[in-house]
């Protein structure tokens, strides 16, 4: 029999509202998930290049929602990263920033690198294992909040309602618009290209992030095939103009520009490997994260700079936090959209997600750019973190989310 009634709904199946939906589904909690568009075509390898760094407090997360262990490949534990400065077909500065195995709590890996087709791939059977989970999709829903509840009535012909309704669908969220939340963009006039690369060399689990005059490049170790054993992905950020002029190169010129950006690294020959992405850059937040019995979440809330690799983390820190309070609720009985609830979830996640966003903006601002003298006093703070084990390990808390 088909339910009417629900503890929440999410609006939007990405990788926050359908890892809330499962992380939620799993404590039994009554979930109705909708998204615009079919599960399986979610599964493109053509609509998403990206991998993901999954940090150590996401990857529990995953596996509290039963998705981790449905990955189809195994993730790639990162077990060292460099951060250097330099500029494209020169020496790096030789003040480095080495996190290695000794900066990470007990021994554990620094993150995980998972393909976005093996994430989506994990989600979609995920969702089909909990009886509490109700999966529109394609589907819409027409949303009306009321004091004590929402009533949602679907394009596909029902109306149901829930206590609370939250916002997942992305950067150009409906339901906040709805809500009349406000938003603040900040641009950064730069695109970034998504590439995989095959190398003549194994990586051994280290990631690197290159700071240039023109926008950072991170090499990001990934799984191998039988056909590449040793594979990275590539992020990089440049200029409008010149991200389209590099996307467009032939692979051969393509490879060499990426080494060229590699810093001191040598791990052979760099061949091109498949298609390649191109996005352009931005950061957003919303002005609010809550409305009467609305939560926002993910992109629907904040997107900030890729410099870090933290979008897809701050958005999962959203859905641990929302998680534990709704599964709390769930537990005593209590309202899962009361008023006090959603307060506590915008409390415990907006200071440190505003935090993350500022620190990705000066980063890049302060490493953007070919300024002498800023780029001596990066390369001293650079050093100076190296200096101090203490506080890389306290830089590697803080990202791994534990």
């Amino acid at each position: 029999m088909k339910k009417t009634h629900y503890d929440l709904c999410i609006n939007g199946a990405g990788p926050v509202g359908a890892t809330l939906a499962c992380r939620l589904a799993a404590e039994g909690v009554r979930v109705l998930l909708i998204d615009r568009s079919a599960l399986p075509g979610m599964e493109d390898p053509a609509l998403d290049g990206r991998a993901y760094a999954i940090a150590e407090g996401s990857r529990r997360m995953l596996a509290d929602a039963g998705i981790w262990d449905n990955l189809p490949n195994v993730a790639q534990p990162i077990h060292e990263i460099l951060v250097a400065d330099g500029r494209p077909h020169e020496a790096p500065s030789p003040l480095t920033l080495h996190f290695g195995p000794e900066d990470a709590p007990e021994g554990q890996s620094f993150g995980w690198m998972v393909e976005a087709r093996d994430l989506r791939l994990a989600i979609n059977q995920t969702l089909t294992q909990y009886d509490s989970l109700d999966v529109h999709a394609p589907d819409l829903g027409s949303f009306t909040f009321h004091p004590d509840h929402v009533s949602i009535r679907l394009a596909s012909g029902r109306t149901v309602t829930a206590k609370l309704a939250v916002a997942a669908e992305g950067r150009r969220s409906p339901l906040r618009r709805q809500a009349r939340i406000g938003l603040t963009k900040i641009p950064y006039n730069e695109y970034g290209i998504v590439a995989t690369i095959a190398h003549e060399k194994p990586h051994h689990g280290v990631a690197l992030e290159h700071f240039l005059p023109e926008g950072p490049f991170a090499r990001l170790p990934m799984p191998g095939t039988a056909e590449h054993p040793h594979r990275s992905a590539i992020v990089w950020a440049e200029g409008e103009g010149r991200a389209q002029r590099f996307h467009a190169l032939p692979d051969e010129i393509f490879g060499r520009e990426i080494k060229a950006r590699m810093a001191d690294e040598d791990l052979g020959e760099i061949t091109p490997v498949g298609r390649r992405w191109i996005y352009p850059l931005s950061a957003q937040y919303a002005q609010n994260y809550i409305g009467p019995r609305l939560a926002l979440a993910g992109d629907a809330a904040h997107g900030i700079h890729p410099i870090a690799g933290q979008g897809l983390n701050i958005g999962f820190r959203d859905v641990i936090s929302l998680a534990d309070l709704l599964i709390a609720a769930h537990r005593g009985r209590k309202d899962m959209g009361s008023r006090e609830l959603l307060v506590r979830y915008q409390r415990n996640t907006r200071p440190g997600n505003m935090a993350m966003l500022a620190a990705t903006d000066a980063l890049e601002r302060l490493f953007g750019n070919d300024n002498p003298v800023l780029r001596r006093l990066r390369d001293i703070g650079i050093a100076g973190v190296q200096r101090f084990p203490a506080l890389r390990r306290a830089f590697v808390r803080k990202a791994m989310g534990v």
